[in-house]
């Protein structure tokens, strides 16, 4: 069920919607918040399209680790049951 969400990023309070709980949406709204912040601290000047740009990218640059952490993990687990089921298949014969 989509409900509303009231949230606050760089200084706006904002209406979401979504099917998440209001706990995961206020865990979302901190990491952008914390995101932000971040990327805040590292530039001279303050201009607020570069914060969310260098936010976004930071983001962006988590999340491809994260996929591709993921890929290997997975490509990893695969070869390991491809070799678990290889000594189940000699074990029967």
């Amino acid at each position: 069920m989509i409900s509303t969400h009231s949230i606050r990023v760089l200084g706006r309070d904002l209406q979401v919607k979504s099917v998440s709980s209001p706990e995961h949406v206020a865990q979302v709204e901190a990491l952008v918040n914390e995101k932000l912040a971040e990327a805040e601290a590292a530039i001279s000047g303050g201009d607020t399209q570069v914060v969310v740009i260098l936010a976004l990218m930071n983001l962006a640059e988590g999340l491809l680790g994260a996929q591709k952490e993921l890929a290997e993990e997975r490509h990893n687990c695969s070869e390991r049951i491809a070799g678990l089921i290889g000594r189940l298949d000699r074990q029967q014969v």
